[in-house]
């Protein structure tokens, strides 16, 4: 654990403390192990371990689900969901309006990069949860067609 060399009257010792515990502690001193015994307690100082949780994106609820349709996937009425964390700078559509699959419906920067968001669906704007200026997560669902 810890070593000393110290003289005391002429004489060179080299302590060596093997564990402490409580009040008692196993030296070893030339050579020689020793039990010491302490009158009271000792107050040791432990550094804190640092425990860290398993990091998850705040975005993910189940880690399963998709963020957003893929490609070659079923298209219909659902949800658009932002690809990526950033601002509403303009949005296209509003409730009520028929879009098709291609169609313009919002632009997100993100990253001082401007990306155009299209519909991946064919139908009626069902509802547009966020306005222009608003921050939206990756994730979050941006605009609900039916």
């Amino acid at each position: 654990m810890k070593k000393f060399s110290f003289t005391i009257n002429g004489n060179a010792y080299d302590l060596d403390i093997k564990s402490i515990e409580d009040n008692v502690a196993e030296v070893e001193v030339n050579g020689y192990s020793y039990t010491v015994e302490f009158d009271r307690v000792l107050e040791t100082t432990k550094t804190p371990k640092l425990v860290r949780t398993e990091a998850v994106p705040s975005t993910d609820i189940t880690r399963s689900e998709q963020k957003t349709s893929s490609p070659a996937g079923p298209k219909g009425s659902g949800f658009i969901k932002s690809p990526l964390p950033g601002t509403i700078l303009d949005i296209y559509v509003k409730v009520g309006d028929v879009v098709k699959t291609g169609d313009k419906l919002l632009t997100l920067e993100a990253m001082k990069m401007e990306n155009i968001i299209n519909s991946d669906k064919s139908g009626t704007i069902i509802s547009v949860n966020y306005k222009k200026g608003d921050a939206v997560m990756e994730g979050d669902i941006l605009i609900e067609v039916g």
